[in-house]
């Protein structure tokens, strides 16, 4: 059994280690606040562009000479899987699912004789990508000089993917990230992102009727870049959000569990100090008696 300056000590560093995952927790819900607006108010403007890309898609033609960002490459042989994780830890499961979701993505592909590449975006789902699949990290996105990954990284993310998928790196990319349901609720997503998944059910069954100027085509070749820039940064905002919800859910778990070690420890302590005292009694009854 412990002595008791050692129950006395780790009782001392459980209390510190809860200090830090209570004072952790109020920073996760002050920050997230903060990014579930954000990443609600990105929402409209998403769905809003992708049924307007929907209807222009309903009106072109597509064949080899499109965009490949809406036709792609005319082959689905090579698959990019864009995981998007954060640079930090201490945020609960958030990770873990983003990556299983995109292993088991992977594992599917495999299985069909696919080619599967991986373009990871944070630092966190790197080491189990690596592990398991060590020959096809495709390319590293770092995201640690922003502190809160934005537009800018966004953008810079699409025009590398528009690049790889026109030198024809890739066929198919899907974006993988954990898109914000609530601070408990965080839900792991798949998103194909080129060619862009279109559904063109929503105008056809309003049967409104658009005109465009100038021509489908033009507007699409403008706005084709601009749709990929924004899904990724709506994902960028949605993992922002769940992180901070997975950490304060985290933190608030490691604060409780912590205030639970500490009672039990006090219980064996105050047991063993107990002990001691009494056993310090009977020998001094024990000498006083033997006198």
């Amino acid at each position: 059994m412990a002595s008791l300056k050692e129950l006395k000590d780790r009782i001392g560093s459980v209390k510190s280690t809860q200090k830090i995952t209570k004072a952790k927790k109020m920073v996760a819900a002050a920050k997230l606040r903060r990014a579930q607006m954000a990443a609600e108010a990105a929402r409209p403007y998403a769905n809003e562009m992708a049924k307007v890309m929907a209807s222009l898609a309903g009106k072109v033609t597509v064949d080899e000479n499109s965009p490949k960002l809406l036709a792609g490459t005319g082959k689905d042989q090579v698959h990019l899987l864009v995981v998007a994780t954060s640079d930090r830890g201490l945020c609960g499961a958030f990770n873990a699912n983003i990556v299983k979701e995109a292993r088991v993505k992977a594992e599917k592909l495999i299985k069909d004789g696919k080619t599967v590449l991986f373009y990871m975006v944070g630092r966190k789902g790197i080491p189990v990508i690596k592990r398991i699949y060590p020959d096809q990290i495709s390319k590293h996105f770092d995201t640690t000089e922003a502190k809160t990954p934005g537009f800018e990284e966004a953008k810079a993310i699409a025009e590398d993917l528009t690049a790889m998928v026109e030198e024809g790196k890739f066929d198919v990319a899907h974006l993988f990230f954990s898109k914000f349901k609530s601070a408990l609720v965080q839900e792991p997503t798949a998103q194909q992102i080129i060619p862009v998944a279109l559904d063109t059910s929503g105008d056809e069954a309003s049967g409104a009727s658009t005109e465009y100027e100038p021509d489908e085509e033009e507007i699409l070749t403008e706005l084709l870049p601009r749709n990929l820039t924004t899904q990724i940064f709506g994902a960028l905002l949605e993992n922002m959000a769940s992180e901070q919800g997975a950490s304060m859910t985290a933190m608030d778990n490691a604060t409780r569990n912590a205030g639970d070690l500490i009672d039990n420890l006090t219980i064996i302590y105050n047991r063993s100090r107990q002990a001691a005292i009494t056993t310090e009694l009977i020998e001094i009854i024990a000498g006083a008696e033997a006198l």
